[in-house]
C-alpha cells in the first residue's frame, strides 16, 4: 500500500489490445490511467494483449499521475499470469499497481497484495451482487481505492440498464457509503455512451452529490468534464471559506442560510478537494 492517499478524480481506461493509444494519454492528463486486460480484451486475445502491454509499459510510461493494470479476475485462467506480469512491472517502476476486478472476498485482496511489492497500489472493483452485498468488510480490508461497476452488476443481477439509472441507485449509494465508513477513496461507474457528453456530465454531477471522489472515464474527452465536476468552483471555495469564517466567529447565518456543524464539515471537504485537485 502506498504511503500517501490515492487521490483520483479521473480513472481513464485504455484497452490492453490498443497499446498504440498509451502515448496519447498525456493529452487529456488523467489522474490515473488503467491499462485493461479484462473486459476490453476478447478471450482469444488475452495472452497476446498481456505480452503487448508488458512490452509497451517497459518501453515507456504513460503520462498520468498513477499508472495501473487491470488484471483478470480471480478464478479465470489468465489471473495468475496477469498478476505475475503486473508484479514485475511494479517492481521495475513502470506501473504503480493494479486493479482487481469483481472483488468479492477479502482473501483475494490479501493474495494480490502478497504477490506485489509493498509500495504497490491496489484498486478494487465492486461490480457483482456478492461484492455489493458484502461491500463494507471488503473495503475495510484496506484497498487503496475502489470503483463501482454498474454494467457488470446489472449483468450479474439479470437486470437492464436504463438512462435514469434507478436500477443501480441502491447499489451505487451502498458502495459509496461503505467506502466513506472505511475511508477508502471511491470512483463512480462508467458511462458507456462515450459520445453523449450531456449524459456523462449529469451522471458525474450525481456521483459527486452522492459523495464519490471521481469517475471512470472510457474516452479522453470525459476526463476534462470529470475534472470540472469534481474540482470545486471558485464560488464554492469562496462560500466554504465564508462558512468557516462565520462559524469561527460564532455567526449562525451565511447568505441567508443557517450554518451548523454539518455545513462546517462540508466546507472543510470542499477546501480539501481544492488542495488535492
Amino acid at each position: 500500500m502506498g504511503d500517501e492517499p490515492l487521490t483520483v478524480r479521473s480513472l481513464l481506461f485504455v484497452p490492453g489490445g490498443r497499446v498504440d493509444m498509451l502515448p496519447k494519454v498525456v493529452r487529456s492528463r488523467p489522474d490515473a490511467v488503467v491499462v485493461d486486460l479484462e473486459d476490453s480484451v476478447a478471450h482469444s486475445d488475452k495472452e497476446r494483449a498481456r505480452v503487448a502491454v508488458v512490452e509497451a509499459l517497459t518501453a515507456d510510461r504513460p503520462g498520468a499521475g498513477t499508472v495501473l493494470i487491470r488484471i483478470n479476475a480471480r478464478g479465470t485462467s489468465w489471473h495468475d499470469d496477469d498478476l505475475a506480469a503486473a508484479g514485475a512491472l511494479v517492481g521495475a517502476g513502470r506501473v504503480d499497481g493494479l486493479v482487481l476486478p469483481k472483488y468479492e472476498r477479502v482473501g483475494d485482496l490479501d493474495r494480490v497484495r502478497g504477490a506485489l511489492p509493498g509500495s504497490a497500489r491496489v484498486v478494487v472493483g465492486i461490480e457483482s451482487a456478492r461484492g455489493v452485498a458484502d461491500v463494507r468488510p471488503l473495503l475495510e480490508a484496506g484497498p487503496d481505492a475502489a470503483y463501482f461497476g454498474a454494467e457488470d452488476l446489472v449483468a450479474d443481477m439479470g437486470g437492464r440498464r436504463t438512462p435514469g439509472g434507478s436500477e443501480v441507485l441502491y447499489a451505487r449509494s451502498r458502495v459509496c457509503l461503505a467506502a466513506h465508513l472505511a475511508t477508502v477513496p471511491v470512483i463512480d461507474q462508467a458511462v458507456v455512451a462515450v459520445r453523449d457528453a450531456r449524459r456523462f456530465r449529469a451522471d458525474a454531477e450525481q456521483a459527486r452529490d452522492l459523495g464519490y471522489h471521481g469517475k471512470i472515464c472510457l474516452h479522453p474527452t470525459q476526463v476534462e468534464v470529470t475534472h470540472e465536476v469534481f474540482t470545486p468552483s471558485p464560488d464554492e471555495v469562496t462560500r466554504a471559506r465564508a462558512v468557516l469564517e462565520a462559524a469561527s466567529a460564532g455567526v449562525a447565518v451565511v447568505e441567508g442560510q443557517m450554518v451548523d456543524a454539518a455545513h462546517v464539515a462540508m466546507a472543510r471537504r470542499v477546501l480539501a478537494r481544492t488542495r488535492t485537485a
